[in-house]
């Protein structure tokens, strides 16, 4: 499982970088594949943290985990917030409908 959220971190970071270049006609679509890919990291997450045998009670815990450490080193700075905000809700097993998401 840790694969598959180093995978989808990889590829929504790559999304990233490819929107942070775009002007233009481009700028759109990537933007769209950012989102698509960053909530596909998300989902990935949950599924990790749904898996843990002794899943962390507070965002506190959760922050202290190795993997989500290594997440928060490599995320833009722009994106701590929405990860955070994020975190919380898998926390509270909370899943947000596709209209719901927001970047």
């Amino acid at each position: 499982m840790v694969e598959k959220v180093e995978e989808t971190l990889r590829t929504a970071l790559n999304n990233w970088n490819a929107m942070s270049g775009a002007a233009g006609d481009e700028a759109e679509s990537t933007a769209e594949a950012f989102e698509a890919s960053f909530y596909k990291f998300i989902d990935a997450l949950r599924e990790w943290v749904e898996g843990l045998q002794d899943r962390p009670q507070t965002l506190e815990q959760y922050m202290e985990l190795p993997l989500v450490k290594t997440i928060v080193d490599l995320l833009p700075a722009p994106l701590y917030l929405n990860f955070e905000t994020e975190s919380e809700l898998i926390l509270d097993n909370i899943t947000r409908i596709d209209e719901d998401k927001v970047e």
